[in-house]
């Protein structure tokens, strides 16, 4: 089969599954809440920004005063000159926000989370991670020269038959999510601390959904349980409104991730401008509870009318709640309907989510009203009386 007949095939079989995936271009994103597409506006229950703070006027300043000073590129790797004051300030911001000795920054979480994997993990280690970790982690997992197992969704008595079977092998690592970005539920993370250290294991927590949102000042889901893992993962994509990623760690597992980091070697930082707004935005994390608690009001609020109307929801408490179809067709044609009225609210389906549990993934924000939420539901309610 020649290169042209290869790829035909593929994009055939992925349109047949209803599995096409297509971009679309947004013209403006008018505060958080609403978005405009193809001239018109639609109500946005499809974002990360959770707080809303993409459109935050004190962050927006930080980014212009720091393009003023630094300029809009780093100009090269933090090993080279692209390490620059606005970069330690954060670092030392969020170390301490966070209470560890070390913060390292990531172009991304996609990219954190493959580096931590292919800098720590050798032959004979294994990679213990929820069955729902982000793809990010499982993709690593899989290419690293460690062995990869996957432990039932937030089932300790799973973990722990693991770790008891490979006790006398290599280093053990062991991964999840704080809150998970395709159910919205939360790990066990005390009872995943406890087990992982009576094998002498690490744990990774990946808390991008949850960072920002819950806890004393958003410090999230480890602050929430007490706990302080050995390898924090915090992304700037969601709470944040910006873009970017953290590590948290020690003092050692830091200096070994800039001695052997290939992410932080060969990668060009994120401008310093960035730097700068990132800065602000954790500020505004750290003294918004008003925003955290009218976030908290929606997910409430979209549970208790969710009940009433008894839809097929998955039993989240976060700002993700997934409504799960199960069929691709169905999924995109309720996702089409909730357009044609207003709503901008994305199909989930397969790869990124198991066959047969394609859902809507409608995320909750800081700054959406309740009569969007209200009217959302009852458009939700009119699909499903319709289609029956």
């Amino acid at each position: 089969m020649n290169w042209s007949k290869f790829l035909i095939n593929q994009l055939n079989i992925r349109k047949k599954q209803n599995l096409w995936r297509q971009r679309v271009i947004i013209e403006k994103n008018n505060d958080a809440r609403t978005i405009i597409f193809d001239k018109r506006q639609y109500i946005n229950f499809s974002s990360n920004d959770y707080l809303g703070l993409s459109q935050h006027l004190e962050i927006i300043k930080a980014w212009q005063i720091g393009l003023n000073k630094y300029g809009t590129g780093s100009g090269g790797s933090g090993h080279v000159i692209g390490y620059s004051d606005a970069h330690a300030k954060l670092e030392q911001q969020l170390a301490d926000w966070l209470g560890y000795p070390r913060a390292l920054l990531f172009i991304s979480g996609y990219a954190v989370n493959h580096s931590i994997i292919m800098v720590l993990m050798r032959k004979n280690d294994y990679i213990i991670a929820d069955k729902l970790s982000h793809a990010s982690l499982l993709e690593a997992s899989i290419l690293s020269p460690a062995t990869l197992q996957r432990f039932t969704h937030n089932n300790i008595e799973s973990l722990h038959r693991f770790l008891s079977n490979n006790k006398n092998i290599g280093k053990l690592l062991v991964a999840t999510e704080g809150i998970f970005s395709m159910d919205g539920d939360s790990a066990p993370l005390k009872k995943l601390q406890k087990v992982t250290k009576k094998y002498q294991a690490w744990l990774l927590v990946d808390d991008a959904h949850g960072i920002g949102v819950i806890g004393k000042e958003g410090k999230g889901s480890c602050y929430l349980y007490n706990i302080k893992p050995e390898l924090l993962v915090i992304t700037f994509g969601k709470a944040f409104g910006l873009s970017g990623a953290a590590l948290l760690c020690d003092e050692i597992t830091a200096n070994y991730f800039l001695q052997y980091s290939k992410h932080l070697i060969y990668s060009t930082a994120m401008p310093p401008a960035q730097a700068v707004a990132l800065t602000e935005a954790v500020k505004q994390i750290r003294q918004n509870d008003i925003l955290r608690a009218n976030l908290q009001r929606n997910i409430n609020y979209f549970r208790q009318v969710s009940r009433e109307y008894k839809f097929p929801l998955l039993n989240s408490n976060s700002a993700i709640q997934p409504l799960i179809i199960g069929d691709n067709k169905r999924c995109l044609q309720l996702s089409q309907f909730l357009r044609q009225r207003g709503f901008w609210v994305q199909a989930i389906r397969p790869p990124t989510v198991s066959p047969g549990s394609a859902r809507l993934r409608i995320t909750l924000m800081a700054n959406h009203e309740l009569n969007d939420i209200s009217k959302l539901l009852e458009t939700l309610n009119e699909f499903f009386n319709k289609t029956k």
